[in-house]
């Protein structure tokens, strides 16, 4: 047993995620930071399969990242524990998760491309969270790369505010070194040491205006946020690194400002400048100062500072099978601490857990300890009932913290096993995968009696695929793939409905008035109880929402769950002896049922944001083909050597596009794709999916 964990004060443990565009090199720089603090003694490459953060067999295969490691690395003192999250769309639930219990976010930009579309993604959800963020523009050493084009997408596309600490000395294969702007001071690395050895020189007069220059910006910039340094600024004294440092840090941990670096990580250069970064502006646990959640007693708002005095409270934000120790639980720990066997309660579910064992996470190895402290980040086994968003607290001081939401799945496939032995196997297999990721569903048709598998996009079902047959041995036939379409309502109607049950003894009695009416977004459901006078009391008023809830999930057009409808319960009646939550239940469900027959039914499909970017010599060709494909083109910029189109375009009409992407462009062009929202189908497209689900010929 080892007991490092506890060997650092809060005040030197930073909890950071690494956060970027597919291929914009997140595992790279991951590598390169165990490598410098000594965690790995040789460089793990992504491209080779080595990466230890990458350890899924289909990660080395595919080179990405699919789900979301956890390393602890020490760098001058400090305790830095690191989630590098995949970059592709279909794992976007994996950033979120991460981001929910990190306190700041490396969001790496490649010098190159800029910032790419899945870059705009994640740092909306950093902005959610109000995660302070630092920027590092990789690949300076690519053909192509282009510092100052990037800080300007990052100011233009995201609206940040980003502050060069450092600039590039060279770019491409002249792209030697760094200029601290701070220190105004040259750093040149020395190839050989795989960059573990540089030399800090003066700044070469060729480029010592620009750095000049650059400096009075980030003076500027960052003198609003510390008084001494203004003063100083102001008054033309000499301003200390020290006083620098202080007003980057107050500035990034407020969110106001984003400082830049820049390097190559796969040249090894930059990385250890970054890394001084992280302990320099990110904050602390302390920094954090506190958390809010729910009294479950109370029912009010309670504060848990992150101290160790505090009772403790944690969130799970992961759940992983391991094949050796079991279910693994991921936990961010805010206050307290807790010991291997102690017992905590789930407020989420109301079920106490135990603590069989606390492991310090490195991938995906492992280390035991005794006792896991407020600040950090770690993984249970034991925790039976335990989910993602779940909050695990002290028995005696319950609360419940703020988990995360997740976008519904738009993409379904049937799946079953090949022979009856595997069906077991299969259940069991596809039940600890939906525990693991939030955005992956099973549901069973209960017409057909399919198990039908549900994911964000055509890649996350194929891992999931593939997991099955690798990881847990399942065989499985597998079909096309198909769209989760929705259904709503587009007027607001007044629905009343008894529910009377006569059988010789006790009876059942509901009697319910409802009215529903759209809601703009995707909203999912909203239930209000504006029952006055005691007409239905209010044991029952929860078991009418349970009962509309549970009619949504099949509608009336096709048989797709419904969205985007608000249900408010006006009136009704009881029966002193024949009530029940049962017969409310059932009152309320046939209510939404029949009430929906006349409110106007319509059938929605998945919109999905898509953008391209495409040689000019193609762009007519893949506009005119996107146009078939029902697509909204929102707009066509210019980008070096290419344009880039943006649009909305129906899933439905998207299936195996990279291929015809491909073939169009003489394999050139590249396209990302995510769900945007969901939208009224065409009723000539509608006919047809109806005619198709209903077995009209």
């Amino acid at each position: 047993m080892n007991n490092n964990n506890n060997n650092f004060k809060l005040d030197r443990i930073r909890n950071i995620g690494i956060m970027a565009h597919i291929d914009a090199g997140k595992t790279t720089t991951t590598e390169r930071i165990l490598f410098y603090t000594g965690k790995v003694h040789r460089i793990g490459e992504v491209h080779d399969g080595s990466a230890i953060t990458d350890w899924m067999e289909l990660e080395k295969e595919r080179g990405i990242t699919i789900t979301s490691a956890v390393v602890t690395c020490i760098w001058n003192d400090h305790k830095i524990n690191i989630i590098d999250t995949p970059g592709h769309v279909d794992f976007t639930a994996e950033v979120e998760r991460s981001l929910r219990v990190l306190d700041g976010a490396i969001a790496i930009f490649c010098a190159v491309g800029g910032v790419e579309p899945q870059s705009e993604t994640v740092w909306k959800q950093a902005d959610k969270y109000k995660v302070p963020r630092i920027a590092f523009v990789n690949k300076m050493d690519r053909i192509g790369a282009d510092f100052f084009k990037t800080v300007d997408m990052i100011k233009t596309r995201l609206g940040a505010n980003p502050v060069c600490i450092q600039l590039p000395i060279g770019s491409e294969d002249i792209f030697t070194g760094i200029i601290d702007i701070i220190k105004m001071k040259s750093v040149m690395y020395n190839e050989k040491s795989l960059g573990a050895l540089f030399e800090e020189k003066e700044i070469q007069k060729d480029l010592l205006d620009k750095a000049i220059d650059y400096r009075n910006k980030l003076l500027e910039a960052v003198s609003e946020f510390d008084d001494v340094l203004m003063e100083k600024y102001l008054d033309g004294k000499d301003i200390s690194e020290e006083d620098i440092k202080r007003a980057v840090r107050i500035g990034t941990l407020n969110a106001k400002i984003v400082p830049l670096l820049c390097g190559s990580a796969y040249r090894n250069k930059g990385i250890q400048r970054l890394l001084d970064a992280v302990i320099d502006y990110f904050p602390s646990p302390i920094d954090i100062n506190h958390v809010i959640g729910i009294n479950t007693i109370t029912g009010h708002e309670e504060k848990r500072n992150i101290t160790l005095d505090e009772p403790f409270s944690a969130l799970a934000y992961k759940v992983m099978s391991d094949p050796h120790v079991g279910k693994l639980i991921y936990l961010r720990v805010y206050s307290g601490s807790v010991k291997t066997g102690s017992q905590v309660l789930n407020t989420t579910t109301g079920k106490k857990e135990r603590f069989g064992r606390i492991l310090q996470m490195f991938a995906n190895k492992r280390e035991d300890i005794n006792e896991v402290t407020c600040g950090n980040i770690i993984a249970a086994v034991g925790l039976k009932n335990t989910k993602t968003g779940d909050t695990l607290c002290d028995v005696r001081h319950p609360i419940k913290l703020e988990a995360m939401n997740f976008a519904e799945p738009v993409i379904s496939i049937a799946i079953e096993p090949k022979t009856k032995a595997d069906q077991d196997k299969l259940d069991v297999t596809l039940a600890k995968l939906s525990e693991e990721d939030p955005t992956f569903k099973v549901n069973v048709n209960s017409d057909t009696g399919q198990t039908i598998i549900s994911g964000m996009g055509e890649l996350h079902l194929d891992i999931i695929k593939n997991r099955l047959i690798r990881e847990f041995n399942v065989s499985a036939n597998v079909g096309k793939p198909e769209v989760s379409y929705r259904e709503t309502i587009t007027k607001k109607i007044e629905s009343e409905e008894k529910f009377v049950r006569q059988s010789g003894g006790k009876g059942q009695y509901g009697h319910v008035k409802i009215i529903i009416e759209p809601i703009e977004g995707d909203k999912g459901f909203q239930f209000e109880n504006e029952i006055k006078g005691g007409a239905i009391p209010k044991e029952y008023i929860n078991s009418v929402s349970e009962g509309i809830q549970e009619a949504m999930k099949n509608g009336i057009v096709a048989g797709y769950p419904l969205i985007n409808i608000k249900a408010t319960l006006i009136d009704g009646s009881y029966h002193e002896v024949d009530s029940s939550e049962l017969a409310f239940k059932a009152a309320g469900s046939i209510a939404l049922k029949e009430g929906v027959k006349k409110a106007g039914p319509v059938l929605l499909e998945p919109m999905m944001n898509i953008e391209i970017i495409v040689p000019e010599d193609y762009l007519g060709d893949i506009m005119g083909d996107l146009t078939s494909r029902r697509a909204k083109i929102e707009g066509v910029t210019p980008r070096k050597n290419a344009q880039i189109v943006k649009g909305t375009v129906p899933l439905s009409e998207m299936f195996g596009y990279a291929t015809s992407l491909r073939s169009l462009s003489q394999g050139r062009a590249i396209h990302t794709m995510q769900f945007s929202h969901y939208n009224k189908i065409p009723e000539n497209v509608s006919n047809k999916i109806v005619e198709k689900v209903l077995g009209v010929v």
